[in-house]
Parts: C-alpha cells; structure tokens; sequence
C-alpha cells in the first residue's frame, strides 16, 4: 500500500496526513513528519505518479531523453547516434542470448541434461583469425582523422586529381596502421596464452570406471569434479563429499568477492554419509538449481535421491555452493556441476573490457574536424576566387588535397610515440618501483581524473587485524599492559590447581596483605578478566588447522591423539577480525587448539585442556549485526549463552551500564572496530525450553526466519556485560597523507567495499578518508519508493557531512531517483558504498561517467575489482595478497596504494601537458605549411599547384623536424617535488586549459602570421627565379620550426639540444643532395644567409618579446611557485 503514495508535495490535508501516517514504516515516524516531503521536489510531475510501479525506472530516462529532434540535431551528431542504434540492433539480433533457465543436474550424468549448456572455457580474446584484421581498422577508422588520410590517399590514384607521388600520402598511414595492428597482435597472442592456460588446466573427474583427467574447458554440467586443496574451482558446482571428518571446508573467495576471509561451505548430508566415493554412481539423485544469476551470496535449490523409500529431500543454500574461481583452502572436495563458462557467477559478474579512448585524443579529434572545415573553406574561397571557371568542382578537390597538411597525418605517429615514452618513464621512475604500464593509448588520462573509486580491503589496509584494547568497564588494557592479561590469566588457571592440591595455597594468598579488602578488589578483576577472555575464546567461528608433511591421513592420527603442537597451528575462519581475537587470547595463554561441528577445546596456560560441547550457534548477520553461542562445559555441566556484536545492537541487550557508549565512540575515533561481548547462564531446563521452541520455529514454513529470530531473542535479555574489545585494520603504508594530498588535488574519492556498513565507516574514519571534523550521514536501510523519498528527504537537509550507503538501498534509490540521488552524492566531501557486488561498483562508475562528464579512475587489488577497473576511464590494480586478477585487467599496475599520489601529480601532469604541447605543435606545423601554400596559390593565379613536392615534404614531416618536436615529450612545467608539495595545481589540469579552442586558434592565429612572413618575404627578396623562392622559404621555415620548440620548451634536457642540433645538421647536410630543388650556388652566396636571417627573425621575434611579456605581467600559477 505504501508503495502506491504520490510523492509530489503533500497538501496539509488531515485525511491525507492519516493516510499517510498509516502506511509509513516504523522506523520513520519519530523522525519525519509529512511536511518533509515539501521540503525536497525530487523533479517527478503529477502525471508521473499516476503510472504503476513497474514503470517507475522508465521515468528519469525519459525526462531526460525528451527532447527537440530536427534537422539541426541530425547535422550535429545525430546520424552517428542513429547509426550506432541501427549497429547496436543488429548485433543483439545476432547475438541474442539464450534465456537463462532454472534446471534438473543428474549426478554424474551429462547426457541426461534437457538443454545443451554453454562449454566451460574463458576467453578474454576481442578478435579472432577472421574479425582481427576487418576489428582493427574499424577501430581506427572510426576516427576521423585516420578515415580522412584514407580519402586523401585513396584520391591520388586519381590521375586528375593527383598532387604529389604516391608514397608522400600511402607511407605515413601505412606505418601508422602497421604498428598499432602490431600492437593489437601481440595483446592478443597475450591474451590467448593466458586463456590457454586456463582452459587446459587438469582436473579429476569421476566416472562409472573410476577416476579421469579432463582439461577445465572440456567440464560439462552434471560431471562429478574432485578439486584439490589449494585448486582453483573451475565450474560452478555443488558440494558433495569432502575428504574433512566435519562434513565440511574452507574455500577462499578472494578472486570473487575481494574478502581474503575464508568462507566455510557444508557438504550435502545425504552424499557426505555415503561409505564410499564410488556410492555417488549407485544412487539415483538430482540437484534442481535455480537459474544463473548475478547474486554470489545467494542460491537457492534442492537436491533429491529417488532410490529411497520415501525419496531423500535436502534444501540447498549458498552454503553448499562452490563458485567458479575461488579456491579449496582445506581438504579435498567432491562437487557436481551445475553451471558453466557465462552462467557461472563469476563470468557474469565481469563486464567486457572496452577500448578506452583518452579525453584528449577526443578533443584533437574535435579540433581536426575544425582544421577540416577551415581547409574546405579555404579551398572554396580559392576556387571562388578564380571565378569558379572551367572543372571547378575538381579544381575543388584538388586545393583540398594541396591543403590537406593543414591536418597532419604525422600527429598520430607523433601522439602514440609519445604515449609509449611516457609508459616508459613511469615504468622506470624509481620512486614508484615496480608499477607496469599495461594500456600505452591513456596516459594523459592520470592528469584528468575527478573522481576516485576505491576498493577497501587490501587497497587501503593491508586486512590484517591487530587486537589493540581490551576495556572492562573500570579498567582498560591496551598494546603496552597485555602481560597483565597474560598473568591474570596465568594466576585465575593457577589457584584451582593450589586449592585442589593443598589447603595451604588457599591461606597463602591473604597473607600478603594487611587488609582482606585488597585480595577481593584484586580477585574480582582477576575473575573479570578470566571471564571475558574466556568468552573471546569460545564465541567465535575459527577453526584451528593443523600442517603436515604427509598428508590428510596423518593429520587425522595428529588429531586423534591430540598432538596440539603450536608450530604447525593455523586459524581458518570466515572473518579476519575472529582470528585477530582468536590469536590474541593466545597470545595471553588460552588457546582454541581443536574444533568440529559439534565441539571445541581450549588450553590453559598450565596446558590443561577445557573441553565445551557447541548446543547452538547463531551466524553473524547483516540485518542482526551480532553472533551467538551456546556451550556446555563439560567438567562442570555448566550451560553458558555467549554473545558480541556491535555496540548499536548490544546496547539494548546488556545490562544497563554507564560506560559503553562513550567508549565505543572513544575507540571509534582511534579507528578501531569494536565488538561487545555479554554472557548469560542458563539452567538446564531452560535450554530444554529453549530449544524445543527454536526447533519448533526452523521447521515452519512460513515465515522461518522471524519466528527463529524472535526465539533467539527471548533469549538476548538482560546480559551481562563482560566486555569492549578493539580491533585494528591495519591501514597500507601511507594512505592518510596520500588520501590528504588527493582531496587536495580537487580529486573526490568514493570507497566501494563489498565490507560491512561497521566496518566500512571504521576505515573511512581511521584512514581520513572522512576528516575528523566531518559529520557521517548512514543512509537507512531502505526497500520501496516511499521509504527511499524519506530518506533523501533526510539526506539533502544535511550539509557538507560524508555519505554511507548499502549496496540495497543504493539499487532502490537509483531505481526511482537515479538523478537525484547522483546529484546529492556529487555534492559530498565522500561517499562510502557497502555491500557492493561487483556489478553495482561497475554500475556507480558509469552513472558518474553519465551524469558528471568527469574523467573517473578505479582503483582496486582483487577479482571483484575487475568490472570497476575496466568501466572506469583509467583502471589501477594494485599487486596484493588478492592476486593479480586486477593488476593484470588494469590500464596501469602499482604494487602500494601510496604510489597513486606521485603517479597522478607527477606523471599524469607531465603526461597531458607534454601531449598538449605535442599535439598542438605538430598541428601548427602542419598550418604554417598550408599558410604559405595559400599565399602562394593566391598570387600565382590560384593554380592549384603545389609549393613544396616530393622529399620536401616527407623531409619537413621528419628528419628535419621530427627530433626536436618529439623532444617536447622530455618538457615540464613544474618540477615533481612542487607538484607534490603544491597538489591544488592539479585543479588546472582537470579544466582541460592546455588544449583547447582558445589555445588552438592562438597557434592557428601564429601559424597564419609566420606563414605569410615566410612566403611574402621570400616573395619579395627573390631574384626574379622561382627556384631561389622555394630555397629561402624553406630553409626560412625550417628554421622557424626549431626556434619554436625552443620558445615552446619550458625546461630544457640536454636531449632537447641534442634534437634541436641534431636535425639542423641533418638539413645542412642534406641540402648538398637537394640540387633538384634548389640552387646550390645561390645558397653558397651572403645573400642567401642574410635574408634567410631577416625573414625568419621577422616571424619569430615578436612572438618572443609576445611571450616574455607575458611572463612578466601574467605569470602561470606554477612559474610563481617555481620563482
């Protein structure tokens, strides 16, 4: 009912107002009152109300995507979106996927399967034999600049229209197309390999004759898998049998879900009971599992025998899943396979990669179609200008060929030289030592980024846990007093030993003090502290695992015996924060030393072993934020409910006290996770009670979940608070002042964990990821439209605080309020994104690259990451404890987080600011030249007859200018040590200032004055002979083009003067085999040099009394910094 409320302003009307009041949710009455909704328009009309509730997600798109579409909109980039439409259409008729279906798995019996699955091989390949070579060029051709040299080339084997020789135009784009289709080869052999590799990796399958070896890509569904420990899983499948007494294993799921954790996973009873491996061919079962999806953390499916009287029925969940791509951590494991290749969930939560095209590449495209249009211009008023007599309209095409170096085609090769230096420098730069440059094309896009997306776990801390304090109420213990803990611990396990073996230790204790008073107030503690640290010891998930040389069957004799020796123990558990606590009660002499499903038993410092039955144990839960347990102590027959959560649901459990919260926020600040610990004794025939009514409420039907959870909290009353421990996630080295340096920067950082909300928040605080004086605004839980209104309500009245939200509400919000909600978030300082799937974090990525126009860079460590990594304009992996999944998917690979701040400021400064003035120089090369054939062309009659031919030309694009332009690739502004100092410089650098119309026109502008200086000056001073023309205006440009570099260079290399030398001696040497195109004994004479001198003064001494001036009256912001 509550879903089908207008949103739009509600009228002060009391029906309404009661209405509304009724159907609102609890949780919302005390704090919002119905006059909010007038406060926050969320941009909906009344019309838009009145539609049903499945066409709410049509609604923003619409709005946004109704608009005017004429002529106007066709001419400026509508026939592109409506080809890509018409593209887009035939390629999901092509490729229409199959519809997902729920499905019936045979053990062991493939043949029986109703439908023919997809097979199970991984390709990452983009082209194959057939597509590679058309692939390729339709990405290169897709710009405009490479399509207009394919034109211009393809024309001159027009006879009519022929200009020059043939390999002045086919030789540039010959080599441009080669080397990137070299290029795209060699990844591609890369990513073959690595698939290869993959698909043959060996697995047992087990068949009716015993066991087989079958390559991964060759698994079908329904083929009985055995998966090694430490085995990649390679098919999605369910868990049968394992070699584990427990009936159950760990599996890691870092390349999964990002959580190194180890999660513990229950094999099937009815199949874990069978004698032998061999039984699973004599039964007759089946799995039914619902259809693929891309939820990892839920399943839902049943699993049948039909050779029993009656049939076997076993409900499956998440639990008995092992999901392609995580690892077996302990023992061996038997699995049947239901899913396969793209249904399995890890496939269909990876995105395809995308060809990523840098901003500034986008912009040069922009400026070439401008440099187009000026060139057809300039060729229209020529012909125009000659009357438009005779062929006119191959007149036409021809000034366009004569004037087509006005867009060079050397530009590319330049740029993607470029690129690939500034890989190389990164590469080597020793302060950041082992990052890889994996994609050269976006480089520039380092010094573009907005906003940061962020991993947490092994990208900002290092997901190791260190337990840090330990406070009881009145006393509290930190790193430095842990050896009271340990003797408390020592001296509590020591007097039952003294009292049982003698009555003289009892009398001995008071003895050493005056006052009986002292021995109480130090035995309370004592018993105190014994009491929480057994609580910690026993209230957990871990299970201790013991290493041996020769294999399962001896650690099995090990456990029998009870060799529980501490070199060869390690802690299995599904949250790295159990360990830390499991670890540190160790470390203070009561140690977890064995554990099965239904045990567990701890050692005392005096290396007596305490044994506990488990009754009942309650899961940590998202929605409960706590976990329980239920021990029976065996010596004594004590029954003790043990329980810790977070303090938010502890409180009201506990018994009332006076300090919890304010340490919880205390500890909070430090950046600490807290946990509370209570107890609870319980008689024996309260247990009974309980656990006829808790059996009672897992077997309903309906409703199971509240009815087992209002049980378990008849029994979460009145605890007694034992008491606050505080754990640390120990941050990466640097993070705080890299994450500083970054805000500064004016980049926006957004942390996106698949982590819990606690957590999450924890680590955003401690890392400053949220300054100190910033409030936190939690978005609540919210799951329909109303409710989602409400809390955006809420949220926009808040100003300037960070923002945290779940992964569900988020999906809701962004269901009906996408724009809104994006909007709003823009606006915070951070914004922290909890319980994200790996879709989702692809999913933010792209909403923000929609609605802001930002540059975005994704940075992350595991398999989870992959999706953000390859959405986001730059991806960064960074070479972790996760693997390298995302280090190899990424644009560019860091092995510490720290290493982003120098990679940013530093190389993606130089790396857009250089490719600018590259860009930028080799187009006004190109121009100047087309200046001076304009000048020409205009005073010989506009004949469309070139100045310069043959050599000239492909000279004046290379060996004569190639150095020292490309030399602008060494070029700073700013030395490291000041970009890092002075972060906010990198707020310029995302205004796109250094390339763009304005900068283009003023070259454009230099380009027409110092081509007609050229051409008229040699014009004037010639000696009445076309050839001494062409002699001093060349030579004249050539040296115009190597004092501009030097105007350009701001920080000069020696390799720059190299250049500059280097190509000047290449000319002179050259001008010796010139006698084609100039007078050798005209050059030899004064009157050559002289005037060769004025000319080239004339073009550039204004624009260096023009620069200097300009430096002196209107520094940059970095000269100042540098002076």
């Amino acid at each position: 009912m509550a879903d089908s409320i207008p949103l739009n302003p509600v009228r002060n009307n009391s029906k309404k107002a009661a209405y509304y009041n009724a159907a609102r949710p609890v949780r919302y009455q005390s704090e919002d009152d119905i006059s909010n909704l007038d406060e926050m328009p969320l941009m909906m009309s009344e019309e838009a109300f009145e539609n049903e509730e499945s066409d709410y997600h049509t609604l923003p798109r619409a709005r946004v995507g109704h608009r005017r579409r004429g002529l106007g909109w066709f001419l400026c980039g509508g026939w592109k979106v409506l080809c890509g439409s018409c593209c887009d259409c035939l390629l999901r008729t092509c490729r229409r996927r199959k519809e997902l279906k729920a499905r019936t798995v045979w053990l062991g019996c493939p043949e029986k399967c109703e439908e023919k699955y997809p097979k199970n091989g991984i390709k990452n390949q983009k082209y194959n034999i057939l597509t590679f070579v058309p692939g390729v060029l339709y990405q290169q051709f897709k710009f405009f600049l490479n399509l207009y040299f394919l034109v211009v080339a393809c024309s001159q084997f027009v006879p009519s229209l022929k200009i020059g020789y043939l390999y002045t135009y086919w030789a540039p784009l010959g080599f441009v197309l080669a080397v990137t289709m070299v290029r795209e080869a060699v990844d591609e052999v890369r990513r073959h390999r690595r698939d290869k590799e993959m698909n043959s990796q060996l697995y047992s399958k087990l068949t009716v004759r015993g066991k087989v070896q079958v390559k991964s890509s060759d698994i079908q569904v329904g083929d009985l898998i055995i998966v090694e420990k430490n085995q990649r899983v390679p098919a999605d499948m369910i868990f049968l049998r394992t070699s584990e007494k427990t009936g159950a294993c760990f599996i890691r799921t870092d390349q999964l879900d990002g959580e190194t954790d180890w999660k513990l996973k229950v094999a099937v009873a009815c199949t874990q009971r069978l004698p032998a491996v061999g039984d699973l061919f004599s039964i007759t079962a089946y799995v039914y599992a619902q259809q693929p999806e891309l939820d990892i953390h839920s399943f839902e499916g049943n699993f049948t025998r039909e050779d029993c009287d009656p049939p076997v029925h076993e409900s499956l969940s998440i639990e008995n899943t092992l999901w392609a791509s995580t690892v077996v951590a302990s023992g061996t494991v038997i699995g049947v396979v239901i899913y396969t290749g793209k249904e399995t969930r890890s496939v269909l939560n990876t995105s395809q990669s995308k060809n990523k095209v840098g901003l500034l590449d986008l912009e040069l495209n922009r400026l070439t179609k401008a440099l187009f249009l000026a060139q057809v211009v300039l060729s229209v008023v020529m012909v125009a200008l000659q009357g438009f007599v005779g062929p006119w309209f191959r007149n036409l095409f021809r000034f366009v060929v004569l004037f087509s170096y006005i867009i060079p085609i050397s530009l590319r090769v330049n740029l993607d030289m470029g690129k690939s230096a500034y890989g190389w420098i990164i590469m080597k730069d020793e302060n950041i030592p082992g990052t890889v440059v994996r994609t050269s094309t976006i480089p520039e896009e380092l010094g573009r980024l907005v906003y940061l997306l962020t991993d947490k776990t092994g990208t900002l801390t290092q997901n190791e846990m260190v337990f840090k304090r330990l406070h009881l109420g009145t006393v509290s213990y930190g790193t430095d007093t842990m050896d009271e803990v340990q003797s408390h611990i020592v001296q509590s396990h020591a007097q039952p030993c003294s009292v049982a073996s003698s009555g003289t230790g009892a009398s001995a204790t008071p003895s050493h003090t005056a006052t009986p008073s002292a021995p109480k107030v130090r035995k309370s503690v004592v018993s105190r502290v014994h009491e929480a640290v057994k609580a910690i010891a026993l209230c957990h998930n871990v299970t201790p695992v013991y290493e041996t040389r020769t294999g399962m069957a001896e650690a099995e004799g090990t456990e029998a015996d009870q060799d529980f020796g501490d070199h060869n123990r390690t802690y299995q558990a599904s949250s790295p924060d159990e360990v830390a606590l499991v670890r540190w009660t160790e470390s203070v002499g009561l140690t977890l030393v064995n554990r099965d499903l239904t045990s567990l038993q701890l050692k005392t410092p005096v290396g007596q072993i305490l044994t506990f039955t488990i009754l009942q144990i309650f899961p940590f839960t998202s929605e409960s934020k706590r976990m329980g347990i239920i021990v029976k102590e065996e010596a004594t027959g004590e029954i003790t409910f043990y329980m810790k959560g977070a303090d938010v649901a502890m409180a009201s459990i506990v018994q009332y006290n006076d300090w919890l919260e304010e340490e919880c926020g205390n500890m909070a600040r430090e950046g600490l996770r807290t946990l509370v610990v209570a107890k609870k004794s319980l008689s024996e025939e309260q247990y009974q009670d309980f656990e006829s009514r808790y059996n009672q409420a897992r077997l309903s039907l309906y409703d199971r979940a509240l009815k087992v959870a209002a049980v378990v909290e008849s029994l979460e009353r009145e605890m007694e608070l034992l008491c606050l421990t505080g754990v640390e996630d120990q941050l990466q080295t640097d993070v705080r002042p890299t994450l500083e340096l970054l805000r500064n920067a004016g980049i926006k950082i957004w942390m996106l964990t698949g982590d819990k909300l606690e957590t999450a928040t924890c680590i955003a605080k401690s890392s400053r990821l949220v300054a100190r004086s910033q409030d936190i605004h939690v978005f609540r839980p919210v799951s329909n439209r109303v409710e989602a209104h409400l809390e955006l309500n809420a949220f926009r009245r808040k100003h300037d605080c960070a923002l945290v939200i779940s992964g569900d509400s988020l999906e809701v919000c962004l269901r009906y309020y996408e724009h809104e909600l994006v909007e709003l978030a823009c606006q915070c300082p951070a914004v922290v994104c909890c319980r994200c799937s790996p879709t989702q974090k692809a999913q933010i990525v792209r909403l923000l690259q929609q609605h802001t126009a930002n540059r975005t860079c994704a940075i992350g460590d595991g398999g989870n990451d992959v999706s953000m990594i390859q959405a986001a304009d730059c991806g960064i992996g960074i070479e972790g404890k996760e693997g390298r999944q995302a280090s190899l998917a990424a644009d560019f690979s860091i092995t510490q987080f720290k290493h982003i701040g120098r990679l940013l400021m530093v190389h993606g400064r130089n790396s857009y600011k250089r490719s600018a003035a590259l860009g930028q120089f080799v187009m006004h090369r190109g121009m100047i030249i087309s200046a001076m054939q304009a000048v020409f062309s205009s005073i010989f009659y506009f004949a469309s007859v070139p100045l310069y031919q043959g050599f000239l030309m492909v000279g004046y694009a290379t060996i004569y200018t190639m150095f020292p332009v490309f030399s602008l690739v060494l070029d700073q502004d700013v030395k490291p040590e000041m970009a890092l100092l002075y972060p906010e410089l990198y707020k310029d650098l995302t205004k796109g200032r250094s390339l763009s119309f304005k900068t283009f026109f003023i070259w454009a502008l230099i380009s027409v004055y110092q081509g007609g200086i050229l051409m008229y000056g040699a014009l004037v001073l010639f000696d009445q002979e076309f050839v001494h023309v062409v002699a001093i205006s060349f030579t004249a440009l050539v040296l115009t083009e190597l004092l501009m570099v030097a105007l350009t260079v701001r920080t000069w290399h020696w390799l720059m003067v190299m250049a500059e030398f280097l190509s000047l001696g290449c000319y002179l040497a050259s001008l010796a085999f010139l006698n084609e195109y100039f007078d050798l004994s005209f050059i030899a004479t004064g009157a050559f040099l002289w005037k060769v001198c004025v000319i080239t003064l004339v073009s550039c001494l204004p624009l260096y009394i023009i620069k200097y001036l300009k430096r002196k009256f209107s520094p940059p912001s970095y000269s100042k910094l540098s002076s």
